[in-house]
């Protein structure tokens, strides 16, 4: 036991894109807080690292190679993460990719992908795992949103619709799992900009002062007056996957630094 408020001792998580950023500092957290982890991500030896260093902590966890947008990949992970640790409470749809550009810019071949591993990891994601957590005897699920599923953006249309799907795909079966008894909470979190390898590729194609100059700019955008880090999004997650939020489900969890406040 953790003496943590949010304590998730005895539970099993499965954490998607836990090789980096949000995912791997979600990972790291719920086992600092007595979960066992399933750290999942296509790529491998990101998982294995971060579940080393999970380990090397004292806290108990597995790698697992994990493409979200194939439902043999997920039929797997969920049959590995029973087979080790016995069921699973907690499952974090945190894999995503972004895209930016004008929509005549954007291909379909784009858009399907986009749409391939942000809609389909989550759906397929849900899918699979229901069965075993409400055999498990139940739990929570949090999908990673955005606050770009609750506005729009210039030049993102197609992220902005996988995110979009994302929100309401969460209170589609957030109700369905309530009505048929699953004992089963699904919840979204709308992060705005964090300080991750995905939101620093933003803007790799500038030099070193550019760059700096475009991360600026995104933290200055946040009224808070600072990007995000991917503890702030932990945080939150671990507060969903805890019985401390027991009456929320179908919820949006926002966390962006006070974006969505403005106009």
């Amino acid at each position: 036991m953790t003496d943590s408020v949010y304590d998730v001792s005895g539970k099993v998580a499965l954490v998607t894109g836990g090789a980096s950023g949000i995912g791997e500092e979600t990972a790291r957290l719920l086992a600092s807080n007595g979960a066992a982890v399933a750290v999942a991500d296509i790529n491998y030896e990101g998982a294995a690292a971060n579940a080393a260093v999970i380990e090397a902590a004292g806290g108990q966890a597995i790698a697992i190679s994990l493409d979200v947008a194939s439902e043999a990949s997920w039929d797997a992970a969920l049959a590995t993460v029973s087979e080790r640790f016995g069921g699973l409470h907690i499952l974090v749809n945190c894999a995503g990719i972004e895209f930016v550009a004008k929509i005549s810019d954007t291909s379909l071949a784009d858009f399907q992908k986009v749409m391939s591993v942000n809609v389909d990891g989550v759906f397929l994601g849900m899918k699979t795992a229901l069965p075993v957590m409400r055999y498990s005897g139940g739990g929570s699920i949090i999908n990673i949103s955005s606050i770009a599923g609750l506005r729009g953006f210039l030049r993102q249309s197609a992220y902005v619709a996988s995110k979009g799907a994302v929100r309401l795909m969460t209170k589609a079966v957030a109700t369905e799992a309530a009505h048929y008894g699953y004992n089963v909470r699904v919840n979204s979190v709308h992060p705005a900009a964090i300080d991750t390898p995905m939101v620093r590729s933003m803007v790799a194609r500038h030099d070193e002062e550019g760059r700096q100059v475009a991360l600026g700019k995104m933290a200055d955008h946040h009224p808070i007056g600072r990007m995000g880090q991917p503890i702030d999004i932990a945080n939150a997650i671990l507060f969903l996957a805890s019985e401390a939020s027991s009456f929320m489900t179908g919820s949006e969890v926002v966390v962006d630094g006070g974006v969505t406040a403005t106009c």
